[in-house]
């Protein structure tokens, strides 16, 4: 643990959101391997930004490409990549950016933790980040026949070790803010639905900007 250190205060975010005419927040999405979280991601952060929001995507296996190309898929290393993620996104969040994640997080202490990082005010008494778990509900029979990457089949196989709801446990949101289904639904009614419940919360203005 690092010793020595002095926070230095910056602009308040209040200050922030007020000069960039925009609330920060995280949206973590999160569900089985193959539910749609990247897809649904992605067309979330396009969506967001035509509106003239600011938003960033923090992918699972992107971040993994550079940030956490050190971890692996062991429980403690998951735990690791999502502590690390969660305290990305709460710097993009703070900085009045929508930060949007798509990462399986199969552990729900692990996804407790990084809401709890969220609501933790700063030094200077800011309001706490708000925290959007949306889970992708998907059923595992459905994921493992859309295996885009081969991955269920080679867990099958056993040639893929702790795999997410095959060797290893995924653990359902309790309380998630929204839950989307994109076995009954499209990517554009998933976003609508994301998109409407931040709108009626005051996250966001529905009006795009010109």
């Amino acid at each position: 643990m690092a010793t020595n250190i002095t926070w230095h205060p910056s602009l308040s975010r209040r200050e922030r959101n007020q000069l960039r005419n925009q609330r920060g927040l995280t949206i973590w999405l999160t569900g089985l391997s193959a539910s749609g979280k990247s897809t649904v991601a992605t067309a979330l952060e396009q969506h967001l930004l035509h509106l003239g929001l600011a938003a960033y995507r923090l992918d699972g296996d992107n971040v993994r490409f550079g940030l956490n190309k050190d971890l692996g898929f062991s429980e403690k290393d998951r735990n690791e990549n999502i502590r690390r993620i969660s305290e990305v996104a709460k710097l993009f969040a703070d900085a009045s950016t929508i930060a949007i994640t798509s990462f399986i997080s199969p552990y729900r202490a692990d996804r407790d933790l990084a809401r709890e990082l969220h609501a933790q005010t700063s030094q200077d008494g800011d309001e706490p980040i708000p925290f959007v778990e949306v889970f992708v509900d998907v059923p595992l029979e459905v994921a493992e026949q859309r295996d885009p990457k081969g991955l269920y089949k080679k867990a099958r196989a056993g040639e893929i070790k702790d795999f997410t709801g095959i060797s290893a446990p995924y653990e359902e949101p309790a309380n998630a803010e929204i839950t989307i289904k994109t076995h009954e639904n499209t990517v554009e009614e998933c976003v609508a639905q994301i998109t409407n419940w931040l709108s009626a919360k005051g996250y966001i203005k529905s009006e795009v900007k010109n």
